[in-house]
């Protein structure tokens, strides 16, 4: 199943504001939240829309219902136009269901910013475990995502502030919340115990869904979720791109010493006559290269997804290394980081500044990040990367310009919380798995200690971002893993457990 391309027609309305905002935007905008990001296949390929090589065998299209739910526009207004609807797309899986009868669980996976299409043939978590929970699973897809679209087309729901306003994610739990009650509702299942489970920013959903809704969801699975990534509770310097970093120094000395000197070597030559062609030379660029800030942003964010995704089996730090490493001790600096490039994304004919459709995940991403998805990323001194301060208002004036409105950095903390998360969750939250790899760059911001009994922290040292609900492997998945995933589960098993004890005693 491929992500869905824009219409051309909303390519067309949008692509002025897509050109503002990569033309004026920081140096570092905020990395995708996104289970996957694509998944590297064979070693030297990184692709977007080729999900199903990595489906479970778990997987079968037959076994899934597609139902469409008349969603409220706004749930926190009692305007005349708050009271709009639209269709929300819910997917359905009753293979493994024990029936309400039973009152069987259900396992909801809470879509992110992408078509729910890309994420149900990756996300091995639920059918892996449906047969032992006897579990029902439901699929959400985020609202303004995928064929989840208010005001009956894309071109008007992406139009302006006024129509993309309704798009946040305080409204999409509040979705995911309707579209449980009616579920359960419809199946006779009102005692069918709910885990939500989510992976990124879904993950972050997930567990907000949780302290939320504790009447709808029973426990919630938050994989790399960088909840604390607000408001500065995690300092920025000490952030993202310092794991990036780590992880490229811990597979690799030479080849991160070689990625730190590039920069300069990169200004060196731009600064020459004619530095950038020779650039665009070197890297075999798809189109001339009008600063030199087009080809170190190609490159950071090569770096920072290698890091992000730097799973079993291929792991793309080491891919990236190797090629850098790999390149004749006589070569100068730039063509071992363009041997790198190769390595880790294949033998192309071109490289940097590719065509590239806006898909609707680069629209949606970009608005999220601009109204209360604010993550606040420097780059310290200590790492491989040019130092940048993240400039909180200088943010806020690039967002206003491209869409009109300014975000709200603290509007995550204020709502959902933060500050003080272990002396504030654990007199009232329960029934929380946050679990993280710690070679994950957004694991900087994740809960990784325990809150309490039942709000807990799992890791693994050499886990990357949200490997645990992502399809098994047992042919190549390390122990690590597979042990972190039976330690979820059997988390899980417990609050059931408990829950169905409440029950039976209270009835």
């Amino acid at each position: 199943m491929e992500m869905k391309q824009l219409t051309f027609s909303l390519q067309s309305s949008l692509l002025l504001i897509s050109l503002i905002f990569v033309t004026t935007s920081v140096s570092f905008k905020i990395p995708r939240l996104s289970p996957t990001g694509g998944q590297f296949i064979h070693g030297n390929y990184w692709t977007q829309s080729r999900p199903s090589e990595a489906s479970s065998p778990a997987f079968d299209p037959k076994d899934f219902q597609t139902f469409y739910y008349n969603q409220t526009l706004d749930h926190f207004n009692f305007r005349y136009d708050s009271f709009n609807t639209f269709q929300q797309r819910y997917l359905i899986n009753s293979k493994h269901w024990g029936g309400s009868n039973i009152s069987a669980p259900i396992l909801a996976y809470l879509g992110a910013e992408e078509s729910i299409d890309v994420d149900i043939p990756i996300i091995g978590f639920l059918p892996e475990n449906a047969i032992h929970f006897q579990a029902l699973q439901i699929y959400i897809e985020h609202r303004y995502y995928g064929e989840s679209i208010p005001f009956g087309s894309r071109e008007v729901a992406f139009k302006n502030a006024s129509t993309l306003g309704y798009f946040n994610s305080a409204q999409a739990i509040a979705d995911y919340a309707e579209i449980l009650i009616h579920v359960k509702k419809q199946l006779h299942a009102e005692h069918s115990p709910v885990i939500v489970i989510g992976g990124s920013y879904g993950g972050m959903l997930a567990s907000w869904f949780r302290l939320k809704y504790p009447h709808v969801a029973l426990g919630a699975l938050a994989s790399s979720a960088p909840i604390l990534y607000f408001d500065d509770i995690v300092p920025p310097e000490t952030g993202y791109y310092s794991i990036v970093t780590k992880d490229f120094q811990e597979a690799s000395e030479t080849c991160y010493q070689i990625i730190k000197k590039s920069w300069s070597e990169i200004d060196n030559i731009a600064s020459k006559p004619k530095g950038l062609s020779s650039l665009g030379k070197k890297f075999r660029t798809c189109r001339r290269l009008t600063k030199s800030s087009e080809l170190k942003d190609y490159l950071k964010s090569m770096y920072a997804s290698a890091a992000q995704y730097d799973g079993p089996p291929n792991y793309p730090v080491t891919v990236v290394c190797a090629g850098i490493d790999g390149a004749s001790s006589t070569e100068d600096i730039l063509t071992k980081i363009f041997a790198g490039v190769v390595a880790y994304t294949g033998n192309l004919s071109c490289y940097v500044n590719q065509p590239k459709s806006l898909t609707e995940t680069d629209v949606g991403w970009g608005w999220q990040t601009c109204s209360d998805m604010v993550i606040p990323i420097s780059v310290n001194n200590d790492t491989m990367f040019p130092p940048y301060k993240f400039d909180v208002d200088e943010y806020i004036n690039k967002c206003k310009a491209t869409y009109g409105v300014p975000p709200r950095p603290n509007w995550v903390t204020t709502y959902f919380g933060g500050h003080d998360i272990k002396l504030t969750l654990s007199r009232f939250a329960s029934n929380i798995i946050f679990s993280n790899g710690l070679r994950d760059p957004y694991s900087i911001g994740g809960v990784l200690e325990d809150i309490s009994d039942s709000v807990v922290a799992v890791h693994a040292k050499n886990g990357s971002h949200c490997l645990d609900i992502l399809t098994s492997d047992h042919t190549t998945d390390p122990d690590w893993l597979v042990n972190q995933r039976k330690s979820e589960v059997r988390i899980i098993k417990g609050w059931i457990a408990k829950y169905y004890a409440d029950l039976q005693a209270l009835q």
